[in-house]
């Protein structure tokens, strides 16, 4: 988890001393190993490492390639061995990621960021042509960001330093704003700001002077199917690559810490992990871990389970009473969101880091830990959730196969104890036009309070862009993983680098072979009659303790929904005259506080689009006094600039893509 910041001056000249001063401050908490730097005809980058595995003590970056083509890297390569053996040239097994990188680099060009299995996020400046290449794997694990100006590109790790350091505001994006509304996670490739974007998850993106290229370095095959005679096959596979998917976020030379809630999917991954390290596939020190929990609260860990991992594995955990801490600092008040004094460059409340951040990262330091295990995404992709037949239906549907389509609706609702006309009709009538589709219950229908303008222009991302299910191509569950896995990875955009509790997190859930097992699979194999998680389930046993396997579905309950604590509704009094949210016209400033009077009065109003309003009128307040954002009368202007684009050259980018805008459909995690 190292990070990287980097300018180029399309006129060659360099930057400010004081100018790399304050970012190097401000990149300097999350990168405490090193601190090295590039500069040459224009061109200036920055590194610090984060070091977490053993070869990454002996990079050294920039990393400059016999071509003269200057990388940076933060990231894990998981598939070293393949790429040591198929290059060979002065490699070894002893070799950095970053060589190994390198070398790929200068035999395969931009076609080897196809190759490169991990989390990653490069860049590469290729002083020949004069280009600049960014790429990121295709989860998006890392953050990336970029700024194109007139004269100069600037890219980042972290989002700060575009911002606060570019000597000129920016106008807002509006479709981040209205995806952070709706949902909370606006789609991965936004910033709140105009001019300042992220690179899109399994992308690269091409800058050259008066050229902007985004184009598709990866991508999962639809027609990639994996058909075997018996369950017992399927079960062996998964065991293989869920075991691969483990044992490659186990490299670290630290001890390791999993995250573990006694849900299914943070259990299967600290028994694999014990089973990995037992055959001495890893050489990790050891692996701890830690639990959240409340017991009053569903959200958290649950002691009934967790404790049932705990004696398998012989090991009690960290625990951290979530709800004993629940009430830790006065109550929030609309004028202390943000500190003054610490620029927040997302509207995510900075005043009170959470006291649970502040006691792991306290022991994390303590054990040495740099390395965290998540179980996030595991609930999507193995069939979590209430058991539905409809992927498999509209499978049936679309491979014509009306036989096995009526039998196997027979048996649902059967099971299910329904009607079979409306579970057909619900398949059917996702391939209707997007008119006909409802907007999902996790998304929060625009608020009456928004200006109509503004949800005119930003309506796809206010109902988290809906898209309808295709009869022909991939097949529909396959079109279903992908608009999940883009949910997820809109999740891991908004997550950013905690300095309260630095490490890197590692999703074994997310690992590129294990994804693409699950999704060559039959849906039948994944959720079968009134059975979720089924071949998960059917290949763990004997491995994940059979209460955690057999247990009810862990119910997830809304945020919101869970404080039992109300509001403190900000008065009128409070707010102001000056609404900045209505001068930058995302609100209607009289319907608006009509609505904040009827909570104070507790009369009903939607209270979670409320509440996120006023987070977001505090964030904009907070962005006025650091002097961040433009005037509303130039934000409307900005609104109509076009985008630079430009055709890929040959000699930079030989892989065939296209622009590419991430999209989101719902999600859920454990």
């Amino acid at each position: 988890m190292s990070v990287q910041f980097g300018r180029w001056s399309f006129e060659g000249q360099p930057p400010a001393p004081d100018y790399i001063e304050k970012v190097s401050a401000t990149l300097a908490p999350y990168g405490p190993d090193s601190n090295e730097s590039y500069s040459k005809g224009g061109i200036t980058i920055l590194y610090r490492a984060f070091y977490t595995t053993n070869e990454a003590h002996h990079e050294k970056q920039p990393c400059i390639c016999p071509s003269g083509a200057v990388i940076t890297w933060d990231g894990r390569l998981d598939n070293r061995a393949d790429l040591i053996s198929e290059l060979r040239d002065s490699l070894t097994v002893n070799s950095t990621d970053v060589a190994i990188v390198a070398v790929a680099y200068e035999k395969w060009g931009a076609n080897c960021m196809g190759k490169l299995i991990g989390d990653w996020a490069l860049s590469i400046w290729n002083p020949i042509n004069r280009s600049l290449l960014l790429a990121k794997d295709p989860i998006g694990t890392r953050h990336l960001y970029y700024s194109i100006e007139n004269n100069q590109v600037t890219w980042s790790t972290i989002l700060d330093p575009l911002v606060r350091f570019a000597g000129r505001t920016f106008a807002l994006n509006e479709e981040y704003i209205a995806g952070w509304l709706a949902t909370l996670f606006p789609a991965a490739h936004l910033t709140p700001y105009a001019g300042v974007d992220s690179v899109p998850p399994s992308s690269c993106v091409v800058l050259r002077p008066g050229k902007h290229i985004v184009s598709k370095n990866w991508d999962f095959d639809p027609e990639k199917k994996i058909r075997y005679r018996t369950d017992a096959e399927y079960e062996e596979h998964f065991r293989t690559v869920f075991a691969k998917a483990v044992q490659r976020r186990l490299r670290s030379d630290r001890p390791v810490l999993a995250e573990l809630s006694g849900g299914m999917d943070s259990s299967s991954i600290v028994c694999m992990a014990d089973i990995v390290i037992a055959r001495g596939a890893s050489e990790i020190p050891c692996l701890d871990t830690v639990t959240w929990y409340d017991d009053s609260n569903p959200n958290w860990g649950e002691r009934a389970y967790f404790t049932k991992v705990e004696e398998k594995r012989g090991r009690t955990g960290w625990h951290i009473d979530a709800g004993s801490l629940r009430d830790v600092g006065s109550p929030r008040s609309f004028s202390s969101d943000f500190q003054i004094d610490h620029f927040v460059a997302t509207p995510v409340p900075n005043t009170r880091p959470s006291e649970l951040f502040k006691q792991q990262g306290a022991y994390m330091l303590l054990q040495g830990h740099r390395v965290t295990l998540s179980g996030i995404g595991g609930g999507e992709v193995t069939g979590d959730g209430v058991p539905t037949p409809t992927p498999e239906l509209q499978n049936l549907l679309a491979k014509a196969r009306f036989f096995t389509l009526a039998h196997q609706l027979k048996l649902w609702a059967a099971k299910m104890r329904k009607r079979r006309l409306p579970l057909l009709w619900e398949a059917i009538r996702q391939f209707s036009p997007l008119a006909l589709l409802d907007v999902p219950d996790y998304v929060n229908a625009a608020a009456p309070w928004f200006c109509p303008q503004f949800v005119r222009r930003n309506r796809a991302a206010l109902r988290d862009y809906p898209s309808r299910v295709k009869l022909f191509g991939p097949l529909p569950s396959f079109q279903h993983n992908l608009r999940t896995l883009d949910a997820d990875r809109k999740l891991l955009a908004w997550h950013g680098l905690q300095r309260e509790m630095l490490h890197e997190a590692r999703y074994p859930y997310f690992d590129r072979d294990f994804l693409e097992f699950m999704y060559a699979i039959p849906r039948e194999q994944i959720v079968r009659v009134g059975q979720r998680r089924s071949l998960m389930k059917r290949a763990l046993l004997g491995i994940v303790p059979d209460e955690v396997l057999n247990r009810r579905r862990k119910e997830t309950v809304p945020q919101e929904a869970s404080n039992t604590i109300s509001p403190e509704w900000p008065s009128l009094l409070d707010i102001g005259d000056h609404v900045v949210s209505s001068s930058v016209r995302i609100v209607d400033i009289n319907r608006f506080l009509e609505a904040l009077q009827k909570a104070r009065q507790n009369e009903v109003v939607p209270t979670c689009i409320l509440s996120r309003t006023i987070t977001l009128e505090s964030w904009l307040r907070h962005l006025t006094v650091h002097r961040v954002l433009t005037e509303p009368d130039a934000q409307e202007r900005s609104k109509n600039t076009p985008v630079i684009r430009g055709e890929a050259e040959e000699s930079l980018l030989a892989v065939p893509g296209r622009s590419t805008r991430s999209t989101g459909s719902p999600h859920e995690f454990s």
